[in-house]
Parts: C-alpha cells; sequence; structure tokens
C-alpha cells in the first residue's frame, strides 16, 4: 500500500516542484526537500498503523520530489557545458551505486533488526545532506518570473499522471481490463485538458514549451525506452535466475548488480566521451550495447556469460543516459533548469514503471503462468528470452532514434 502511494506522489509531483523552483529557488526547495524527507522518514518510523505510514510514505515523496526535481537543475547550472556530460556521469554512477547497494544494505537492516530501521536510517543522511547544501551550495541564479500558482492546472496535470502510474501499476499486478481502459481514458481526458489549458495560461503549473525542442523532446522519448528497458530487465531477471538457474534470493541479487557496478565504473568516463565528441555516436552505442546484452540474454547462455550480457547492458545505459541526460539539459534555456530537469525525472518514473509492467506482463504470458510457485526451469527460460526480446526491440529503436542526424545530438560544448 505505501509503496504505490509514494510513486505515484514523487513522479506526479516532481515536474510542478521543479517548475516552481525555478522561480522561488532552487537551493531553497533542495534544502527543504532534506528536512521533509528526514522528517517524513521518521514519521514512518514510529507509524502504529498502515493508515499512518502511508500518510507519511505520501510526506517523504513529496521531500524526495523536492530533491530530485532540484538535483540534476543544480548539477547544470554549476558546471561549464563542456563538462556537463561526465558531472551528468558522475551523478549517474552514485545512482547507480544506490542501486546496487539497496537492496543488499535493506536486507541487512530487515536480517539484524526491524523494517522500522530502513526508515530510521534516512535521518542521519537527511541531515547530513541539509547541512551540506546549506552551507556549500551557492544561492540559485537566473530565476523566472513568479506569477502565482496555477491551480487549475496542477488540479488537471497531478490526477492525469497518477492515473497513468497507477494504470501501470495494476497492469504489472494483472488487474482487469476495464479498470486499465478506465484509468487509460481518465489519463487522457485530464492529459489533454491539461495541454489545453496550459496553451493558454500565462503562467501555466508546466511549461509545455520546452516540447517545441527536438532535442530536448528527442532526448525525453529515447531516454522513456532505455528507463523502461533497464527495469524491464531489473525487475523480470529475479524470475530467470532464481527458476532457471536454481540461484538463492541472495545469489540471484549478487549476480544482477553486474548491471549497475557496470554502469557505476563507465558513467563518468562515458560522459567525458560525450563532451568530447558529442552525444549522438555516445548514445547511439550505448543502446546498440544494450541491445546486443538483452539479445545475448535470450539465447540463455551459462552463468558467467549471463553475468557479462547483464554487464554489457550496464556499459550500454551508462554510455547512453549521462549524454542523454546532458542533452536534455542543454536544450533547456538557463531559467528552466527546474522544469526540465522536473520533467527529466518524471520521465524515469514513468519508465520504472513502464517497465515493471512491461517485464512482467511479457514474462508472464511467455512463461504461461500467473503463479511464481508452479513456474518450471523451461517455463522461466522461455518467460526471461520473450522478455530480453522486448527489451532489446526498445532499445534497439532508441539506438535507429539516436543515430538520426537531427537537432537532438548535439555537443554540450
Amino acid at each position: 500500500m505505501g509503496r504505490p502511494s509514494y510513486l505515484l506522489t514523487l513522479v506526479a509531483l516532481v515536474a510542478p516542484i521543479g517548475q516552481l523552483a525555478d522561480s522561488v529557488g532552487r537551493k531553497l526547495l533542495y534544502t527543504y526537500g532534506f528536512a521533509v524527507f528526514g522528517v517524513a522518514s521518521v514519521g514512518c518510523a514510529l507509524a502504529g498503523n498502515l493508515i499512518v505510514l502511508d500518510t507519511f510514505r505520501v510526506l517523504q515523496a513529496v521531500g524526495a520530489a523536492m530533491l530530485q526535481a532540484n538535483s540534476v537543475a543544480l548539477i547544470s547550472l554549476a558546471v561549464p557545458r563542456a563538462r556537463l556530460g561526465r558531472a551528468v556521469g558522475v551523478q549517474g554512477a552514485a545512482q547507480a551505486v544506490g542501486l546496487a547497494l539497496g537492496p543488499a544494505v535493506g536486507g541487512l537492516l530487515l536480517e539484524f533488526g526491524s523494517w522500522r530501521l530502513l526508515f530510521v536510517v534516512n535521518l542521519p543522511a537527511s541531515v547530513l545532506g541539509l547541512i551540506t547544501v546549506w552551507f556549500f551550495l551557492p544561492r540559485s541564479r537566473f530565476l523566472a518570473p513568479h506569477r502565482g500558482m496555477d491551480w487549475t492546472g496542477l488540479a488537471l496535470f497531478v490526477p492525469a499522471v497518477s492515473a497513468v502510474m497507477l494504470g501501470l501499476s495494476l497492469a504489472a499486478e494483472g488487474a482487469a481490463p476495464w479498470m486499465l481502459g478506465a484509468l487509460a481514458v481518465a489519463a487522457l481526458l485530464l492529459g489533454g485538458g491539461f495541454v489545453w489549458h496550459a496553451g493558454r495560461h500565462p503562467s501555466p503549473a508546466l511549461d509545455i514549451t520546452l516540447f517545441r525542442s527536438v532535442p530536448f523532446t528527442v532526448g525525453l522519448a529515447t531516454g522513456l525506452l532505455s528507463y523502461t528497458a533497464t527495469f524491464g530487465l531489473l525487475f523480470s531477471a529475479p524470475g530467470l535466475l532464481e527458476t532457471a538457474y536454481d540461484l538463492s534470493h541472495g545469489q540471484a541479487g549478487l549476480t544482477l548488480t553486474c548491471l549497475p557496478a557496470a554502469l557505476a565504473l563507465t558513467a563518468p568516463l562515458a560522459g567525458g566521451l560525450a563532451d568530447r565528441i558529442g552525444t549522438r555516436w555516445v548514445t547511439t552505442a550505448g543502446m546498440v550495447l544494450a541491445t546486443g546484452g538483452l539479445l545475448l540474454i535470450t539465447r540463455q547462455p551459462a552463468l558467467p556469460e549471463l553475468m557479462a550480457a547483464f554487464a554489457l547492458v550496464g556499459v550500454g545505459m551508462a554510455l547512453f543516459t549521462p549524454a542523454n541526460n546532458a542533452t536534455i539539459m542543454s536544450s533547456a534555456p538557463t531559467d528552466r533548469a527546474g522544469t526540465a530537469a522536473g520533467i527529466l525525472n518524471m520521465t524515469r518514473g514513468i519508465g520504472t514503471a513502464l517497465g515493471v509492467a512491461a517485464g512482467t506482463l511479457a514474462f508472464t504470458a511467455a512463461a504461461g503462468s500467473g503463479d511464481p510457485t508452479t513456474v518450471t526451469a523451461v517455463d522461466a527460460a522461455r518467460g526471461g528470452a520473450v522478455t530480453a526480446a522486448v527489451l532489446a526491440g526498445l532499445t534497439l529503436t532508441a539506438a535507429v532514434i539516436t543515430a538520426l542526424p537531427s537537432p537532438g545530438n548535439i555537443r554540450t560544448r
């Protein structure tokens, strides 16, 4: 119950909060984000029932949205454009390390303590982040004029994004088609209403004029494909490893760390490469390598080769992501950096949910059973192969798009 509310809130608010930060100050909201996240984490740890826990998880997501909406924006404004790819690459490496260590640390906390420790551990990190940001980050510059909050736009945008996220979450759980259809219709109506409203409002809740930029739109579209493929693989692979390869939960998790580990090691170097030669061939090469790794997984190789395939996907994503994010941020005006970063992180959140849904549906359909306890090794192998093939189609599509000559393929210099 808590997890959907957290993800729904985070993805729905991150873009509007990014736009607000462009007016009131990115450092200000980033600092308050640590405070809100820390206080909400304490509330989660002390929660006595699911309703209280879910309430504080929503507040925690608000703090996380304040952080995510401003992190890339602050980086893009703090470093010269000629070094933006490397800077984003370092951030991507840090995220990959967190992705790799998170499940292991969480498992240790659960093994040696209580679930409440999963939230208590956030408090010292939040306090450290707040102090560091307060003293070391400069005050925000290049702010956009603040013309008040567009409440009508928010009332259309937030439910539209929430309907998309809820539909994807329910699709992964095998919800009834009529329910998914109703959510799709609601998302289309609300989203269409928001676009119509934003085109006529002098200061909409989200500046959709950014999408007139080809680099911005192409970068987001290909980024969505990459996030879908990455998280589709990360979510579906444990079923393959535990059933077809007869690995324990711990062994499967350790095997999967090949992907984020390769990403963490490669991302800073890949970002620097994009700064030197431009983003076009770096992003294309990244998606080609990821496609190769996914196609290798479809062959169901021996475990060492499978680990190499995971690592190859990680290297491909490491080449693609920093260059892609640098392109998106470079294409946005300086006073809209928070808005661009918020939309970027919203796209990542939607890609995560889409990847989980796509990976689950493809694996379940190919394996022939929605009950993991009845899936045989042969079923799991077939499910893993089909899922990897579907995800390879997404990365190959992204490779073709990035290879096309367009204003979306730029140098960050």
